[in-house]
């Protein structure tokens, strides 16, 4: 097993796991800290004002972000079978490695990473989250999701109430759960609101995500509660788009929309702070822990980090959805299907969320990733460099 994992770990290396060493280093007049490449001046200042952090403290940050966004996933493979998870500390600002084996650990941290041992492997957790996903239709909706918590190594249910949590955990047979107590139940945020958006057939709302193509057709990505009754959908001058072509929700949580009209035109780009417009360059996944934007019609540019992925949520009436993202940014009513992004990746379209952005409770948003979209519907994200 020692001889498998250290084969494992020299093709990580050669992947760019070495690059994590570099970015993670403290900054000194030797080592000076890394600098944020092709990240809008916009974005950093909205990063700046949501995160309460300064303007070198962001670019630093955002560079570290990258670097373990690149590795995370090479990581986890040289690790094999023991992997526990990962996820970005921004306290240290390096990308902490999760394995069962503890023979693992020194390695872990001579390639930059720092490293933790915990009880459970990765694999197992998310096994333990498919008992609860085989249960959804029965999920009171008092259980407002339910997520695998890299940093805790557990299962975490969220409830507004505690008890039901832990009966709903009981009853899909899964044994012992984290808890956590929310304030509001989330619920998807379309709605008949002011600003630049998208508007479908009734007049409900929602916003641009992202533009894709399939050959010479394209699409525009965005939330499946907002098309999932079809029609046509008309930009935000009421010129139509095109028709629905794909919709998924529940389940997921994503629609695309097929621009037959040729006076829309499919960009790399997305409104970002100041109605700035900015380019997407690529869909790698962020870790959880990294910084994250997301762009709407009804609050604009609004930017938190990611706190979970692939988390199953319940809206209620029957409406569950798995495999979101959960972050700290909030939005409201008419933003859904709006973009998110890392730095210049793009990350996914907002599904749902709880709180509000006018109010002290913030609350937290899950976004669909987008490129299990486009994984999904075999289309390719049209980026800066496409």
């Amino acid at each position: 097993m020692r001889r498998r994992f250290a084969a494992r770990w020299a093709v990580a290396v050669m992947l760019g796991v070495a690059a994590l060493l570099g970015a993670s280093l403290p900054a000194t007049a030797a080592t000076p800290a890394p600098a944020a490449t092709g990240v809008p001046t916009a974005q950093i200042a909205a990063l700046q004002r949501d995160l309460g952090m300064s303007a070198p403290a962001v670019t630093t940050r955002l560079a570290r972000e990258a670097s373990a966004s690149a590795v995370q996933s090479a990581l986890q493979s040289a690790i094999g079978q023991p992997f526990g998870g990962s996820w970005f500390d921004a306290t240290t600002g390096r990308l902490v490695v999760a394995t069962t084996d503890a023979s693992q650990l020194s390695a872990i941290r001579d390639m930059g990473a720092q490293s933790a041992l915990v009880d459970q492997e990765l694999a197992v957790l998310d096994a333990l989250k498919d008992g609860l996903d085989a249960h959804a239709a029965s999920v009171p909706d008092a259980v407002t999701g339910w997520y695998v918590d890299p940093a805790t190594n557990s299962v975490v249910v969220a409830a507004t109430d505690p008890a039901a949590a832990r009966a709903f955990a009981a009853d899909a047979g899964v044994g012992e759960v984290s808890v956590e107590r929310v304030a509001q139940a989330p619920r998807p945020l379309a709605d008949l609101v002011g600003g630049e958006a998208i508007y479908g057939p009734d007049e409900e709302q929602c916003s641009v995500g992202f533009s894709a193509t399939s050959g010479d057709t394209s699409y525009v990505i965005t939330a499946g509660h907002c098309t999932e009754r079809g029609g046509t959908w008309s930009g935000d001058d009421r010129t139509p788009i095109g028709p629905v072509e794909t919709s998924s929700f529940p389940g997921d949580d994503y629609g695309l929309i097929r621009v037959d009209e040729s006076s829309w035109t499919p960009t790399s780009q997305y409104v970002g702070q100041d109605r700035q417009r900015s380019e997407i360059s690529g869909s790698t996944e962020a870790p959880v822990g990294s910084s994250v934007c997301r762009s709407g019609s009804t609050t604009d540019y609004q930017c938190g980090e990611i706190e979970a992925t692939d988390q199953t949520v319940n809206y209620g009436a029957g409406d569950v959805v798995s495999g979101l993202t959960r972050t700290s940014a909030c939005a409201e009513p008419g933003d859904s299907g709006g973009p998110y992004v890392s730095g210049s990746q793009a990350q996914g379209v907002l599904s749902g969320g709880s709180g509000s952005c006018l109010f002290v409770f913030r609350g937290d948003t899950f976004f669909q990733p987008v490129n299990e979209v486009l994984a999904d519907n075999g289309v390719n994200l049209v980026t800066s460099g496409s």
